[in-house]
């Protein structure tokens, strides 16, 4: 690692960038300096804004990933070169606001039935009967359970919050069973480790195997929608919301800092839309 590199980690770690973000934006000042040929600190401001051009015109990456980028080099500018920031808000691509992908519960349980390993049916059967993200579900501790008042206690999720989510009497059920295939103290989708004896390993599965094991699924049972296993906590919060859930609790159980950003689930829900739709028919019942 260069003294650059470890630098900006460590000014990372200093202002409590979470572990996958720290990843991120070290993989891609990398591929900047890769680019060049050429050690970051060294580019100049031309060097930059045809970089940032190739990204958007010759790699065609999508606007997020663009953020991302423009994001690590702009931290490596500001925070550990203590240099300004020469580009300003040039490059900065405009938000793509999508709706996400929802499956309905007669799509989810089929697909989830044809995930033949039971540790990566498990883990995804829980993602979604618990509205998880993918590395919350892999990561799971067997001491984030508390069976006692029937919840899961999220540690140091995104944005580095805790929160609690209610885990439904079958999901207990489910993770008590598949605890005792491996017996594991600390975690509950443990690793293989060189041994292949799980109840040893000191580390959780790995997301690949499950994000593959996943789109197997898809294809398998035919799914046309472009589900990934997030699409699961889509589904989650819609499904409740269907059910009549309060949207305040559906933010809170999905550890949303806005409520706008939970909102959009009431654009997905067909409950929704079709009392709207009754309600348009009462007010319009006056016309002729």
């Amino acid at each position: 690692m260069t003294p650059l590199r470890q630098r900006m980690l460590e000014d990372m770690q200093l202002r409590g960038l979470a572990a996958r973000t720290q990843e991120s934006y070290l993989a891609a000042v990398r591929q900047l300096a890769i680019h060049y040929n050429t050690s970051p600190d060294l580019l100049t401001e031309e060097q930059l804004r045809q970089y940032f051009l190739y990204l958007r015109n010759d790699k065609h990456l999508a606007p997020n990933t663009t953020n991302v980028a423009l994001n690590a080099v702009k931290f490596l500018f500001l925070h550990t070169l203590h240099r300004p920031w020469p580009l300003g808000d040039l490059v900065r691509p405009p938000k793509v606001r999508k709706l996400p992908v929802v499956l309905t519960p007669e799509e989810v349980w089929p697909l989830l039935a044809q995930v033949r390993r039971p540790p990566y049916r498990v883990c995804l059967s829980i993602i979604y009967a618990c509205g998880l993200r993918l590395l919350e579900g892999v990561q799971l501790r067997v001491a984030q359970i508390d069976s006692a008042r029937m919840q899961l206690h999220i540690q140091s999720a995104k944005g580095n919050k805790d929160r609690y989510v209610p885990l439904p009497p079958k999901a207990l059920c489910l993770l008590r069973q598949h605890w005792r295939t491996h017996r594991n103290p600390i975690w509950l989708f443990p690793s293989p480790n060189a041994s292949g004896d799980p109840q040893t390993s000191t580390a959780p599965m790995a997301e690949s195997g499950l994000q593959k094991a996943f789109h197997h699924a898809v294809q398998e049972v035919g799914l046309t929608k472009p589900a990934s296993v997030h699409t699961l906590r889509h589904s989650w919060a819609t499904h409740l919301l269907e059910a009549g859930i309060n949207l305040r609790v559906i933010q809170v159980w999905l550890g949303h800092s806005s409520l706008s950003t939970t909102a959009r689930y009431t654009h997905l829900t067909r409950n929704a839309e079709h009392l709207a739709l009754q309600a348009l028919e009462r007010l319009t019942a006056g016309l002729s």
